[in-house]
């Protein structure tokens, strides 16, 4: 395993599992999991909706110090609790350094994640506004995509550990390449990166590890390999083909 990393794998407590019929441990990227060996600079999780991808990176996550809902390490809310017990039953494998910036961003709870940093904000005292960390303009006055890449551009800072799930959800084609532009300048400053994603333009990332989620478990593959990429070029290899098949 790599040691000049944050987080260097990850291993799934088997023996203490309550039982793996029910939910998280009955998803199949949790199933069949023993342990998973991270890259030291972008690890990517991907796989059909429904296989645990987003559990098992929230599940990271949580076991390393963040908030469920997202945010930095120093970052305690909660809106709704509704994060699995995953983090309970995994261990995390850290290398020897320890990171000095960290951001868990995920879609679905990110208007919570806004909406926390405007009330602390509002209350009282002399320290400086947190919002002025994502750009000085408010997440709520920004399209869910600017927010995000506010996000994305300002508050991480390097020689950290970001974790990202599903963030092409906000983000344009053009915002995606931008962002692999980004995240290579970041892991030029000593950061690493674990996203879940369905975007083929984010899972080119040369170098990056791929771990697919499947039925049958999670196991490493390639680009060209995911099922994502090949329905993506089916698709544009043949597009009048493939409507006429779909709408027939």
């Amino acid at each position: 395993m790599y040691s000049d990393t944050f987080i260097r794998g990850m291993r799934l407590k088997r023996d203490q599992v309550p039982s793996f019929e029910e939910y998280p441990f009955h998803l199949p990227s949790i199933n069949t999991l023993t342990e998973l060996v991270l890259h030291p600079n972008v690890t990517f999780f991907v796989g059909e909706n429904g296989m645990g991808k987003s559990t098992l990176l929230e599940a990271i996550a949580v076991a390393f110090g963040f908030n469920p809902e997202g945010g930095s390490l120093n970052f305690n809310f909660s809106t709704y609790n509704s994060h699995s017990v995953l983090d309970e039953y995994i261990t995390l494998i850290k290398g020897v350094i320890r990171p000095t910036d960290g951001f868990f961003l995920r879609a679905e709870t990110f208007y919570n994640l806004a909406t926390t940093i405007e009330e602390l904000d509002r209350a009282p005292g002399p320290s400086p506004r947190i919002i002025d960390g994502f750009g000085g303009t408010s997440l709520h006055e920004q399209s869910h995509g600017e927010s995000f890449w506010a996000t994305f551009i300002h508050r991480f800072r390097g020689n950290g550990i970001y974790l990202l799930d599903e963030p092409e959800a906000a983000l344009s084609p053009m915002r995606q390449l931008s962002m692999l532009s980004r995240i290579h300048d970041l892991v030029g400053e000593g950061s690493q990166f674990m996203i879940a994603t369905h975007s083929p333009l984010l899972l080119s990332y040369p170098g990056a590890k791929i771990i697919e989620f499947t039925d049958e478990g999670a196991q490493e593959t390639t680009l060209e390999e995911t099922s994502h990429y090949q329905i993506m070029k089916q698709f544009f290899d043949d597009k009048d083909r493939m409507l006429h098949y779909l709408l027939k």
